[in-house]
């Protein structure tokens, strides 16, 4: 097997007179200045030795911190960047969140498809990482979100010259540690004190060397030397167990979390209160915690000992809490007290500053994708901030952060939060019933109630575990939260969509040239001439391959073209059009001939149609952002010919005055007769220039990517459009509804099926006029009318159904007696509500009723129990059921059940007597 090891043995190393030590408490090898070092220096091999001991020449604020760091890379070669958003699925299909700089480059650039914006290049990207969750507030270093300061480098190799859009080396790993060590030195950094720990990276079928930084007990930046692809055949055996091999392209890949550099040069007791010194005074103000000068020595005493916190360390929390007690020699029911609340503390700020990146960036939550993490976030920082007693909104609080990154979008985020607040009051009041149900299931158990089981009451209630415990304890059962609890929340849910289905294609696709696509340079062409290339034979007809084509294929949520192939012999309807990479199939009712030239004619009615819902699925995004707010991103379209659907993220619905507006501001969109314009421009440049906005539509590959612009609406898309907005004809939105949580469908018409749409409802509407007798627009009235008049006589019927009921329950029945009490046993063919009510009545009068309907053609049994009978009625109801081929229950007070025997329904109710002794007996 062979082994990394020489990977590390840099020059740069051997010049400064470096050594490679294995630690003594945890086996790492490290490269160090200090010949007689002997441990790594990383939590829990060593402490925090920089805690009121700032490390730096000079104390850092956040945005000092920063700058000092961009600069210093700006300096040294490297062009600085604008960040990307936290929401990586903006541009990328297959993640949720930023969680590292490198994320703003994968997957195109890091494969060598697409060239970077700048290389070298230096950026600070904020990000998320949903695993550190249950850290944040414990360690005094763990942050949810944080910023990755970075500086990368794109390297291809000299033999695979012309393969990629970067070629040759810009720097390696010497020129990076030196980088490293010079960015310390900058900041007066004691050099020897830094330590170099090996650990090899592995992530997405990529591996490489990679190096941490630690320096006096803190890992201040990662190295990675992304330069090894997933191999069964590969030199190199990693640590997941699969082999890898040398890559052609090959990345630095650094990381330098800001909030750590941050806090090394303030020397605070966490990186909180280095990074939200404000918010956190503002936290202990709010919820009343003050301490003595005691206590704050305890905290900080506490706080070199927190890297022993970290729960993929730690046995558990518990164990690690008491040992640190032990070494402060407190008892450490004193040091929980005092530490819990702070803890709590920290992470509300943590996780208030993640949800103002989130709502800052568009995410709007719901019950999947980044929205649920999202919304995972907001609800465990509720339950803190209500744990702590923080007296200050929620929203005010998240504001708090977002301020402070500087959104512009403010309202919309604080009027998110406070939306997501009061529809998580809506899901406790649900979800606790849920919960006392469960904690009497596990009441009196030696078993606690199963993680899957909490879990499952997040996931679909909102419950949080320690709820979950307050309410089990009540009921005698035991809850047992494991510390990582969050993390595997997230880990459910931190999933793009899965893996692709991989479908069986037609290999001699790869020996076909590409297709010329015509309908990209005339969209109102509907006419061709082209040459068969191949025909395969397909299970309803055939593919054809030509040279060129102006058949738009499937894509983008439009439908394909439609039309036909002409060749001097015959005629092929084309009933659908794929493409496959970068043929172009058109399924044919018959074979046209290999080789033939043949006149293509596209359906034109179809393509108008078509055309004119794709332009003005654009025109509804934009008009909705206006109506709505920037927030507005789209999770889905679907062009057709009659009408089409857009699906937007949005926190609340969709009210009748919203979708007036949307199509007020969409139609004078297409009066002003704009000109729809299209551009092919590098990547790079479109993302700088207008963001990532642009890809509303989905990711689409390749180095210069179509734009359509209609007016300041600008999108990423690959379908076809009319030449300008007038061509649209008109927009009519036929209606709004919710897909799912966090997501609104506008489903609307556009040009000829818009007038269609609005004659087919005009038609309805004089078809209820004619039925209620009245003129048009006299239907609503008419009808609010009625509908009033039909709920009061059901209310009548109801009323007269109830006295029904008690006059039978006066009259004289036959009873029989049940131990010390009376009971009624009757077939009384009625529905069930008279049965319901009639077994009130009885009740009432302190009779227990047994009563049968056979009516409708199934026997039905209702069966009421007055209190301190001593009866269960859910029993009774089984039994009577079970006899005529059913089932039944119900609470002991009052039940329900039937089955399809009727015929057996008499036999039963004869045998009801001994039912009710023989439950009373039981």
């Amino acid at each position: 097997m062979s082994s990394l090891e020489q990977e590390y043995r840099l020059e740069y190393f051997e010049e400064e007179n470096f050594v490679r030590r294995e630690c003594s408490s945890c086996g790492a090898h490290f490269w160090t200045r200090d010949h007689d070092r002997e441990l790594c220096g990383e939590p829990p091999c060593e402490d925090y030795r920089f805690i009121d001991d700032p490390s730096f020449d000079e104390e850092y604020s956040l945005e000092e911190m920063r700058e000092a760091f961009l600069s210093y890379f700006e300096d040294h070669g490297h062009e600085r960047i604008d960040p990307y958003p936290v929401a990586a699925n903006r541009w990328r299909d297959d993640v949720l969140l930023t969680q590292a700089s490198i994320y703003d480059f994968q997957p195109l650039v890091t494969s060598g498809e697409t060239p970077p914006p700048a290389n070298p290049l230096t950026i600070s990207q904020p990000c998320i990482r949903m695993q550190d969750i249950d850290n944040v507030g414990k360690t005094g270093r763990h942050t949810m979100a944080f910023e990755m300061m970075a500086h990368h480098a794109f390297n291809a190799r000299e033999d695979a010259e012309g393969e990629y859009a970067y070629e040759g080396e810009v720097y390696w790993k010497d020129e990076t540690v030196e980088y490293c060590d010079g960015l310390f030195e900058s900041l007066g950094a004691d050099l020897d004190e830094i330590t170099y720990i090996e650990d090899p990276w592995v992530g997405g079928g990529n591996a490489g060397p990679a190096i941490e930084v630690i320096y006096k007990g803190a890992e201040l930046a990662t190295l990675v030397f992304m330069s090894l692809e997933q191999d069964p055949d590969g030199e190199y055996e990693m640590k997941d167990g699969n082999r890898y091999s040398p890559m052609d392209t090959y990345v630095v890949d650094t990381g330098y979390g800001l909030e750590r550099w941050t806090w090394m040069s303030q020397g605070t007791p966490t990186v909180y209160e280095a990074v939200y010194p404000e918010m956190i005074a503002f936290l202990k103000e709010h919820a009343g915690i003050e301490h003595s000068d005691e206590e704050e020595q305890l905290i900080h005493r506490t706080a070199k000992l927190a890297g022993h916190m970290d729960i993929d360390e730690a046995e558990d929390m518990e164990t690690a809490r008491t040992e640190i007690a032990d070494r402060l020699d407190v008892p450490v029911d004193e040091l929980t007290d005092l530490m819990e609340p702070l803890e709590d503390i920290y992470a509300i700020a943590d996780h208030c500053r993640a949800l103002a990146y989130m709502f800052g960036d568009g995410i709007v939550p719901s019950n999947v994708g980044t929205g649920y993490l999202a919304r995972m976030v907001l609800r465990r920082t509720k339950r803190l901030v209500d744990n702590v007693g923080v007296d200050a909104p929620l929203d005010e609080l998240v504001d708090m952060q977002a301020a402070r990154l500087e959104y512009e979008n403010r309202d919309t985020i604080r009027d998110i939060v406070r939306t997501e607040e009061a529809k998580y009051r809506e899901t406790l009041d649900r979800g606790s019933r849920k919960v006392e149900q469960l904690a009497e299931e596990y009441a009196g158990s030696d078993t606690p109630i199963p993680v899957d089981q909490l879990l499952e009451l997040y996931d679909s209630h909102g419950i949080q575990p320690d709820m979950v415990a307050e309410i089990a304890a009540d009921h005698e059962a035991r809850v047992e939260i494991p510390d990582d609890f969050y993390s595997l929340v997230a880990a459910r849910h931190d999933d793009a969509g899965g893996a692709a289905v991989e479908t069986e294609r037609d290999e001699r696709l790869d020996d076909l040239p590409e297709t010329d696509k015509l309908y990209y340079d005339n969209q109102e062409r509907m006419e061709f001439e082209a040459v068969v290339l191949d025909v395969f034979e397909a299970e309803e007809g055939y593919d054809v391959v030509l040279d060129q084509t102006m058949f738009y294929p499937e894509g983008g949520g439009q439908p394909a073209d439609h039309g036909t192939l002409t060749s001097e012999d015959a005629t092929a309807e084309v009933t659908d059009v794929q493409i496959d990479g970068d043929v172009v199939l058109h399924r044919t009712d018959r074979n046209p001939g290999k080789g033939e030239f043949v006149r293509g004619q596209i359906d034109s009615e179809r393509r108008q149609r078509l055309m004119a819902h794709h332009t003005a699925t654009h025109i509804i995004g934009h008009a909705t952002r206006q109506v709505l707010g920037d927030h507005i991103r789209q999770a889905g379209a679907q062009k057709g010919v009659d009408s089409s659907r857009l699906d937007v993220r949005h926190y609340e619905r969709i009210t009748r005055e919203d979708v007036q507006e949307i199509e007020r501001i969409a139609n004078e969109m297409v009066r002003d007769n704009i000109p729809v314009r299209q551009e092919w421009p590098h990547r790079n440049d479109a993302q700088a220039e207008h963001g990532f906005d642009l890809y509303q539509g989905g990711i689409p590959p390749g180095t210069n990517i179509r734009l359509i612009h209609i007016g300041e609406d600008v999108q990423a898309c690959g379908g076809t459009h009319v030449g300008r907005t007038g061509n649209v004809g008109a927009i009519k939105i036929l209606k709004t509804e919710p897909v799912q949580d966090g997501v609104e469908r506008i489903v609307f018409a556009a040009g000829a099926a818009a007038i269609e749409s609005t004659q087919r409802t005009e038609d309805a509407l004089n078809e209820a006029a004619d039925v209620l007798d009245v003129n048009p627009q006299e239907v609503p009235e008419t009808a609010e009318r009625f509908f009033t008049e039909w709920k009061d006589r059901g209310k009548q019927i109801d009323r007269l159904k109830d006295e029904l009921a008690e006059a039978r329950a006066a009259a004289e029945a036959d009873e029989i007696e049940v131990g010390d009490q009376s009971a009624v046993v009757q077939r009384l063919d009625a529905d069930v509500g008279e049965l319901r009510a009639t077994a009130n009545a009885l009740v009432e009068d302190g009779t227990i009723a047994v009563l049968g309907s056979g009516e409708g053609g199934s026997a039905v049994f209702v069966v009421g129990v007055p209190d301190e009978a001593g009866i269960n009625a859910g029993e009774v109801v089984g039994e009577l059921a079970s006899k005529v081929g059913g089932g039944g229950g119900g609470p002991p007070d009052f039940a329900q059940g039937g089955g399809p025997d009727v015929d057996a329904l008499d036999d039963a109710l004869d045998d009801a007597p001994e039912i009710l002794r023989g439950v009373l007996n039981a």
